[in-house]
């Protein structure tokens, strides 16, 4: 990574940290830091019954021992409460109290406080500068948080990737789509040491996939590739594939192919500049109307 490109991110990152309070110990001038601050306000965000804490360690990111200093000093002062979810004895959950919700309502408030001293100062033009840039760097950073690992392919993950993908493939192609007239997911081709099954995760939520499959001596076939619509434009699509690549090269794999339809015009464009080229068919399914390859030694280099 180029050492400007690193300074410009810790500018960025110190610039922030002081512009919105980070660094005093008592957020918003209130009693809680911000560690604290954040964790009521995201307990406070579900509905009556509270909130898993498993959903809030992964929301956040926190390791399970800070969270469980975070959440006995927010009992501590009254604010929260952990009990175990009615239904499922082993599940937990943490509910604001009465107070914790009075003090939800006044972090936001001055949290609104905030947001508008820090537009006040500048121009209506700077203003909409600033605020389409936020959201950019909103976008950008979520695509930075985004993880990719190998998953089982008969997993209850996998499987609701499978779903989500299917339910879009439904919904776009010309006649919709048949279930079981498709290579399954499960089939042990898409398992290793021959195959793969690539799943994104963005606060733990599953938002892609993409698997991958032998074809024949050196050729691997890529399929199912998913991109949640609430993190699209990020380029996790972009991703996922050059993720997918690496992994056939290291595999052993010298060419990839793959297949879509012609409805889903965003893929193929990926494809395209992607150095996919276009190929005869190469097999039977039924929705496949374009059909390219490409040659991973091209890209070696760049692994």
């Amino acid at each position: 990574m180029e050492p400007a490109a690193i300074e410009q991110v810790r500018r960025f990152n110190r610039t922030v940290t002081e512009r919105v309070g980070v660094l005093r110990d008592r957020y918003l001038g209130r009693r809680l830091p911000l560690g604290e601050a954040r964790l009521l306000w995201e307990a406070g965000a579900e509905s009556e019954r509270g909130v898993e804490l498993r959903v809030l360690r992964a929301r956040l990111d926190l390791d399970s021992g800070y969270l469980s200093r975070l959440l006995r000093s927010l009992e501590a002062g009254g604010l929260l409460a952990v009990s175990a979810d009615p239904g499922d004895g082993r599940v937990r959950r943490a509910k604001l109290t009465a107070q914790g919700r009075k003090e939800r309502a006044e972090l936001d408030r001055l949290s609104d406080d905030l947001a508008s001293g820090i537009l006040e100062p500048l121009s209506s033009g700077q203003r909409e500068r600033l605020i389409a840039a936020m959201g950019e760097v909103e976008r950008l950073l979520e695509s930075s948080m985004v993880e990719v690992a190998a998953e089982d392919p008969a997993s209850a993950v996998a499987q609701s990737c499978l779903a989500a993908y299917f339910a879009e493939l439904d919904g776009r192609f010309e006649g919709g789509f048949e279930r079981g007239r498709e290579v399954p997911l499960i089939d042990p081709g898409f398992s290793p040491p021959s195959g793969v099954l690539l799943v994104a995760r963005l606060r733990g939520r599953a938002v892609g996939c993409v698997g991958l499959r032998r074809l024949e001596e050196g050729v691997a076939e890529i399929k199912r590739m998913w991109v949640d619509g609430s993190v699209r434009g990020g380029g996790l699509g972009s991703r996922l594939l050059r993720e997918i690549e690496a992994k056939a090269l290291r595999i052993g794999y010298g060419r990839v192919r793959l297949d879509t339809n012609r409805a889903l015009t965003e893929a193929i464009a990926l494809y395209r500049r992607s150095g996919y080229r276009e190929i005869a068919r190469y097999h039977d399914e039924v929705y496949g109307d374009f059909f390219f390859e490409k040659r991973l030694d091209r890209v070696a280099g760049r692994r």
